[in-house]
């Protein structure tokens, strides 16, 4: 029987990304390689409980949901993963997958939307960055960057270009990290050099801060 190691699963608004604030179910697998110096799901690195790919889709199912976003921790971390995205996508869902860009997403199901983090210098992850991944991005992909910095930002605009990532895939999203630079600023700098890119903040941070099961 094939099982994950499962921190959480539950319904909520999605914080981020291209579908954020549509109702949502998380399933947020157990695990992490990366120590990110922002790190808010730290609880998730150990623990969790075994489940069979069965026992997730029956309570995906009991929610009723549209949009399931895979999640962790660093899901790509546990092979099974693979089969659960394409369990989900079978079921009919519409399959969103949060990573950390430090593991080969060459075999995950075509019709997941990856959102592919690039972890910036400040992120203290930088060198996990597997670079290898880009030329397996989509056009239905998304590459996030978290911006601590006025020099992560500068760094940014650099990969932007290097790696042609607007015209890569579909949304690239610039995130402030949290507490750590004001949004407005951000914002600010992106509009003054015109960045082809999407500015996001963390929706369920503002709503419920930091809390597990949002």
């Amino acid at each position: 029987m094939t099982q994950l190691r499962i921190t959480e699963i539950f319904y909520s608004l999605q914080g981020e990304a291209r579908t954020i604030g549509l109702p949502t179910v998380f399933v947020r697998l157990t695990g992490c390689p990366l120590r990110c110096q922002y790190c808010d799901t730290a609880y998730a690195f150990s623990g969790g409980e075994m489940r069979s790919i069965d026992q997730i889709l029956a309570e995906v199912a009991s929610y009723q949901p549209r949009y399931i976003t895979v999640t962790g921790g660093e899901p790509l971390a546990q092979p099974n993963c693979q089969q659960l995205l394409t369990a989900l996508c079978d079921a009919g869902y519409q399959v969103s997958l949060e990573t950390s860009g430090a593991l080969d997403i060459a075999g995950v199901d075509p019709r997941v939307s990856v959102v592919m983090d690039l972890k910036t210098p400040d992120s203290g992850e930088s060198h996990r960055n597997l670079m290898a991944n880009i030329p397996h991005l989509k056009p239905d992909d998304q590459i996030k960057f978290v911006i601590c910095s006025r020099q992560d930002y500068q760094w940014a605009r650099l990969k932007l270009d290097e790696l042609q990532l607007a015209e890569r895939v579909g949304d690239v999203l610039f995130s402030p990290s949290f507490n750590q630079i004001r949004p407005s600023e951000l914002a600010d700098w992106i509009v003054e050099d015109r960045l082809p890119v999407r500015f996001q903040l963390q929706l369920h941070k503002l709503l419920w801060a930091d809390e597990p099961g949002h």
